[in-house]
């Protein structure tokens, strides 16, 4: 997995990470994937879904899990974005970031997502997936510098890859109640909103496809707080 941090003001995080996750960027504005069943998450399909912004989005809800899926990007456009991601963003490995400048692609993804959902957003990661080995096991962003109950926009590029979503309190531990993964395929330009709380409830995850041989580029677009001095 290969990663890249950018800080809005600042910059953006270079550099490789190991083999078999993905790869990540980073993008900072700040400046500074018990016993009972739980409840069968509601989805829509895109055909019914309400359109915001003028695009047709997929509702998917359950206990604490808030998602909405659309296609943000037709085929040329992300063809193109994903051309300039492939050209332009450096990667680098390991855990040490250092930020970099915001590069125009970025912002145009950014400024899209804005656009259309109405969130403003300071700080970008973006993990590069060589082929269906990379992936990224079950974890939660809940990083400390997230500013509280904003939501995390994700960006898909290149290969589709499923997307599984498990409740936290479903997580194979002794005792755990049983509960539903919720599966999702990523497509070439789409957009998952992670809305509040999904993030609280609800750990999501990047499986190994080995059949997938294309790479893949996911941006995660996210708020974070102002850094204190």
């Amino acid at each position: 997995m290969d990663r890249f941090l950018q800080k809005r003001a600042q910059g953006v995080l270079l550099g490789k990470a190991e083999k078999q996750k993905p790869t990540r960027e980073e993008a900072d504005s700040s400046g500074e994937d018990g016993g009972t069943m739980e409840k069968r998450p509601r989805r829509e399909s895109t055909g019914d879904a309400s359109h915001k912004a003028g695009l047709s989005w997929r509702h998917i809800r359950g206990e604490g899990l808030n998602l909405d899926y659309t296609i943000l990007f037709g085929r040329a456009e992300a063809d193109e974005i994903f051309r300039q991601l492939e050209e332009e963003v450096e990667y680098f490995t390991g855990l040490t970031l250092s930020p970099k400048p915001w590069l125009p692609v970025l912002e145009r993804v950014r400024d899209r997502v804005s656009d259309m959902t109405g969130q403003t957003f300071n700080f970008v990661l973006i993990n590069r997936y060589k082929d269906g080995c990379d992936h990224i096991g079950e974890h939660r962003d809940d990083e400390r510098e997230l500013a509280p109950g904003s939501p995390i926009a994700s960006v898909s590029f290149g290969a589709c890859r499923d997307f599984f979503f498990r409740h936290k309190a479903s997580r194979g531990k002794p005792g755990s109640r049983p509960g539903e993964v919720v599966r999702l395929q990523l497509a070439h330009g789409s957009l998952l909103m992670m809305n509040h709380p999904t993030n609280s409830h609800w750990y999501h995850s990047l499986p190994i496809r080995k059949k997938v041989l294309a790479p893949r580029v996911n941006l995660t677009f996210r708020k974070i707080l102002p850094t204190k001095k």
